[in-house]
């Protein structure tokens, strides 16, 4: 995997480099604003771009600004925000418009970094990695598709939209493997769905649990 880091504290941004490196990822750049950011993505076209959400010169929303703007230009590549802050707003945007290779977790709940790599992988295979309290915060009334939905198939939709997978799911959940798939099964024909791949699906899924807002 071949990834860029944006973050403007010098020792996070050298600290997530060495991390990743020892895990065989390789760094392409490490800067510390949006603009740099940019112009890396464009030069290197990493697998998935590390993004702080506030940084130089306000240090508000450049870092989630800079993450939408790298997603219109260059949808190939993934976009893992990473902070201490949900932007409600530019998540939303960034999630709506850009509904694959897209994360948003929360530095102070990674909780090891076989989960953070983890993150990465998946966001860079294609799929979504969002903390709980990311969604929890994006998330208000459902849509009349997601009010068909069983409690159990809302807890089921909610772990989907953390990038967990259905085997992943069925471990948390002390369901059967085959359970899983029913329910999974279920929310796509509740939310009107049609076939097409799964990983598509999902993504579709995710995009109607955040967009209920």
């Amino acid at each position: 995997m071949r990834v860029v880091i944006a973050e403007d504290n010098a020792l996070m941004r050298d600290g997530i480099a060495a991390l990743l490196t020892d895990h065989d990822v390789t760094v392409l750049a490490a800067v510390s604003d949006g603009t740099a950011l940019l112009a890396a993505v464009a030069e290197h076209r990493p697998d998935v771009a590390i993004v702080d959400v506030r940084m130089p010169p306000t240090f508000t929303d450049e870092g989630v600004r800079a993450a939408i703007a790298i997603k219109a230009a260059h949808p190939a590549t993934g976009v893992l925000v990473f902070s201490q802050w949900v932007e409600t707003v530019y998540a939303n945007a960034l999630l709506r418009d850009h509904p694959e290779r897209v994360g948003y977790l929360l530095k102070d709940r990674i909780v090891s970094t076989a989960a953070f790599l983890d993150a990465l992988r998946r966001i860079a295979d294609g799929g979504v990695a969002l903390d709980p309290e990311v969604i929890r915060q994006l998330f208000a009334a459902p849509d009349a598709g997601l009010a068909r939905l069983t409690a159990r198939e809302r807890e089921i939709l909610a772990l989907v939209a953390e990038g967990r997978s259905n085997p992943a799911i069925a471990a948390e959940l002390h369901l059967a493997g085959r359970s899983v798939e029913k329910h999974v099964t279920a929310i796509f024909t509740k939310l009107d769905l049609p076939p097409s791949t799964e990983d598509h699906r999902r993504v579709r899924a995710v995009l109607r649990y955040l967009e209920a807002r």
